[in-house]
């Protein structure tokens, strides 16, 4: 299957462009070594993904100030905060709310129900974004817990208090 070229539409434009562009220099650090780390410690999952490791990938958390732009190829790993008004072309797109993507991550919810609910929205290379969700299903264990282990007791707070935080917001039905 050919990739197909896409871009997400991240709705009205969101105010704060300066913003948008501060908080991506704040989480790339952050992202850099949390992608690192899991490239380390799980390299099946670039076997997994066959070919797709070399898709470039668009992950839309809707409640943050930026994307993300994700290329699990080992050779070239990336993992970077994008302002949605630049994004990069993408071979595929994934757009839904911050919990819903880190629990897809963990295998904690279902990718098709959320999908057939429009909680989640993907575009593009249909099989890239299976390929995806199939790799990280083979991990065992949490890598949400262990990008917040990397951070010590700092980073299982944050991420505690985000999934409780996130789980008293109900999902609106529309994937925003």
């Amino acid at each position: 299957m050919s990739e197909i070229a896409t871009r997400i539409e991240a709705g009205p434009p969101t105010p704060g462009g300066a913003l948008s562009r501060v908080a991506c220099l704040v989480a790339q650090p952050f992202l850099t070594r949390i992608v690192r780390r899991i490239a380390q410690r799980h390299p099946a999952l670039f076997a997994r993904l066959g070919a797709h490791c070399r898709t470039d990938y668009v992950i839309d958390p809707v409640e943050l100030p930026f994307a993300l732009h994700l290329r699990p190829d080992p050779e070239r790993l990336i993992l970077r905060a994008t302002p949605r008004d630049r994004l990069p072309p993408a071979g595929a797109s994934i757009r839904g709310r911050f919990l819903l993507l880190l629990e897809l991550i963990d295998a904690e919810q279902d990718g098709d129900a959320a999908f057939f609910s429009r909680d989640l929205e993907i575009g593009g290379d249909t099989e890239a974004v299976v390929r995806l969700r199939n790799a990280l299903d083979d991990v065992d264990g949490s890598i949400a817990e262990e990008a917040a282990d990397m951070f010590g007791p700092p980073g299982r707070a944050i991420l505690a208090q985000l999934r409780r935080r996130y789980r008293h917001v109900e999902p609106r039905g529309d994937g925003r």
